[in-house]
């Protein structure tokens, strides 16, 4: 299963990365206004970070632009992927982008019928939310979950479903067990999957019980 770091924090990203779980960034206007940066300069620095994709959207909603906007982002490096909202003019930007070698991904999905267009417009990848469902009481898991087994039907369907709007460490596992190919979260999510507090106890224990055993000697 892919992690991607959902962030335009640099710091975020290493630290990520040194954890082996940066396997993609994903960013949106939003994240990149928090970071203070130009778009341009974030994202090139993040792409020259890590080897997967980097995923940045446009500000645009006519696919004249998103396709202008698209062919200037493919330029600031090689693995770039344009992200773009699934609307008519979204899907006909992948058409046009994915003609000419650029890979998009498809976002702001949810629905299973959004990601059957967004397949068959043929982008790379696809991000269906899952928490913003939970927050109008539509649990999120079951999109991941009829998404999974609808592309399961058409095994020549090379979309990846990476899971976003995650908001805590169920949302990853769940993900896991419907065989998503990744999630995108941001890094405290990762950190509270690492805590628990047994193991907390078990440290002070060993800790406690290894001075004991020095002190004796």
């Amino acid at each position: 299963m892919k992690f991607f770091v959902d962030s335009a924090n640099v710091d975020d990203i290493k630290t990520a990365k040194s954890l082996g779980l940066a396997d993609g960034v994903t960013t949106n206007p939003t994240i990149i206004m928090k970071s203070g940066r130009a778009q341009k300069d974030v994202i090139a620095e993040i792409a020259g970070l890590i080897e997967g994709p980097v995923l940045a959207e446009p500000v645009c909603d006519t696919t004249a632009d998103i396709v202008k906007e698209g062919r200037e982002y493919a330029k600031w490096a090689s693995n770039v992927v344009v992200k773009i909202p699934l609307t008519r003019a979204g899907l006909e930007a992948v058409h046009v982008l994915n003609a000419e070698g650029i890979h998009t991904a498809l976002t702001l999905i949810f629905t299973p019928s959004q990601a059957l267009l967004a397949a068959k417009a043929g982008a790379d990848i696809i991000c269906p939310f899952v928490g913003r469902l939970d927050d109008i009481s539509n649990p999120g898991m079951d999109l991941i979950r009829d998404i999974m087994a609808l592309y399961a039907n058409y095994p020549d369907i090379g979309t990846e479903v990476i899971v976003a709007s995650v908001r805590n460490t169920n949302h990853v596992l769940e993900s896991a067990f419907a065989g998503a190919d990744g999630v995108t979260l941001p890094f405290k999510v990762v950190e509270q999957m690492m805590q628990h507090p047994l193991t907390d106890i078990g440290i002070e224990k060993f800790l406690a019980d290894w001075k004991k055993a020095e002190q004796g000697r």
